[in-house]
């Protein structure tokens, strides 16, 4: 097995669901075994790469000497793309049943595009230089972008519209010049432990490519360039859990957290000016969206904002330039994945069964939904970082990375946006669980209405997912150390 094979699988994948676009059995049958074999591949990539110590580098399009489009197979990539392949055989199925259910039309288009975002979420794991990331990259982009606009109303091409614009905006105007400024300076762009900048550029010159780069990488969302996430909410939810938990975001922390390892390297990022500034701005962003999610009563909305935060803690571990926070990151990237997209597919599941998409309307819904409300109540514990959830591990590094650092004020940072998740994920629990059912509602018998099973049995996966990384959590830890130490 090879890290090639992975990338090729969903793209051919994509290829065959448009082809049977006309046939629904055979359409959604292609799209719900696709995530099969790619997930064996993966991890049979693992095993190889685990077992043997073998990167298995695997040069594609050489471009001009010394520069080629380059698979290889590292310990963080690995760990993104373990969580890449695991995700999408709970959100594949949960897909095809929440479209169904909602009576959406195209779902050809719908599959297929969503089948090359997974393929390039493969090529951005297995990026072996800064170029063969960034052309999956904006593959991902360009590819998710119907995905948003698949209803086709005036809002949902509004939103595409900032979605894609920001995206490509940052990447075209920003990560693009960076890397073409880093390839004439160092020569190489090839992601090597220890970075490749230090030596080769000057103080002012690093600085400015630390802010260039991270601002580039605008999947990220860093403030302001954060828009474009709360504006893809127009999306149908398999594609915001696809965007918040699985491809998206994730290729945005994984690219920081990449960049900050192997382009600057831990000990020379924290020489440059502009680290400080870079620094206490993700911790901006972790406390201002905590805030702004406070006040979002559509459920999707809530959770859009908490993943910007959510996000900026990822940002703030690479950021700390330590190695146990940069292990926080790593973590919290894996365990939030987890705990966003049980929360998402609980959202989608909601609406579907009853109709409902605010905080405000969720009064006594545990009583009608009692496994779907469950879920989202561990997979909230996993994004607060409780245990017995995973999320309790990556938040227990993070915390400590900046303690160890002597970043008291980022300490009390972390405290108070983790009071503040408490605040915004735990009264939609509160009121489905310890409200009564709405005035009307409550005189009728109670019946349960869950979502299709298609639907909920990914959402029950996910949330059990959580509770097996929290007793679990050691094989990645140690898998990403491979990474981070090396």
């Amino acid at each position: 097995m090879s890290p090639v094979i992975a990338v090729i699988i969903p793209f051919l994948g994509a290829l065959a669901i448009a082809v049977a676009a006309g046939q629904p059995r055979l359409r959604d049958t292609l799209s719900f075994l696709l995530p099969i074999p790619l997930f064996l591949t993966v991890v049979s990539v693992a095993i190889i790469r685990l077992g043997l110590g073998d990167p298995m580098i695997q040069p594609l399009i050489e471009l001009v000497p010394g520069l080629a489009i380059t698979l290889a197979v590292q310990p963080l990539g690995l760990t993104f793309a373990l969580l890449a392949a695991t995700l999408y055989l709970a959100a594949t199925p949960y897909a095809i049943g929440y479209m169904r259910a909602g009576g959406y039309d195209h779902l050809g288009r719908f599959m297929a595009c969503y089948a090359i975002a997974l393929g390039a979420t493969m090529g951005i794991a297995f990026a072996e230089n800064l170029l063969t990331l960034y052309v999956f990259y904006e593959i991902l982009s360009i590819s998710t972008y119907p995905l948003v606009a698949h209803t086709g109303t005036d809002k949902a091409r509004a939103g595409a519209r900032t979605y894609i614009a920001l995206l490509l905006v940052t990447s075209v105007g920003l990560m693009l010049p960076a890397m073409i400024w880093i390839w004439q300076a160092a020569g190489t762009l090839s992601f090597t432990s220890g970075g490749i900048l230090a030596g080769q550029v000057g103080p002012g010159a690093g600085a400015a490519l630390l802010v260039i780069l991270l601002y580039g990488i605008g999947k990220a969302a860093l403030m302001p360039f954060h828009r474009w996430l709360p504006a893809a909410m127009v999306a149908p939810t398999p594609v915001s859990a696809l965007l918040h938990a699985v491809a998206v975001v994730k290729a945005g922390v994984f690219s920081v957290l990449t960049v900050v390892l192997y382009i600057f390297g831990l000990d020379y990022v924290v020489t440059l000016v502009t680290q400080p500034v870079m620094l206490y701005l993700a911790v901006f962003t972790m406390i201002a969206a905590s805030l702004v999610a406070l006040h979002q009563d559509n459920l999707k909305s809530r959770l859009a904002y908490s993943t910007v935060s959510q996000l900026a803690y990822i940002v703030t571990g690479a950021l700390l330039a330590t190695e146990l926070s940069a292990l926080g990151g790593g973590l919290h990237m894996l365990m939030h994945g987890f705990g966003k997209i049980t929360l998402f597919f609980c959202a989608g599941a909601i609406y579907v069964a009853s109709g409902i998409n605010t905080v405000s309307g969720m009064n006594g819904l545990a009583r009608r939904m009692p496994l779907t409300m469950l879920a989202f109540f561990i997979g909230a514990l996993c994004v607060i970082g409780l245990p017995p959830t995973g999320g309790f591990w990556s938040k227990w590094y993070l915390v400590n990375g900046a303690w160890l650092a002597e970043h008291y004020v980022i300490v009390a940072a972390f405290v108070l946006s983790t009071l503040l998740n408490i605040a915004y994920l735990l009264p939609p629990v509160m009121r489905a669980f310890l409200k009564p059912l709405p005035e009307g509602d409550s005189a009728a018998p109670v019946r349960i209405q869950e979502a299709p099973a298609l639907c909920l049995i990914p959402l029950l996966v996910t949330a059990a997912g959580t509770l097996v990384l929290f007793v679990l959590a050691d094989p990645a830890l140690q898998m990403l150390k491979m990474g981070i130490s090396s």
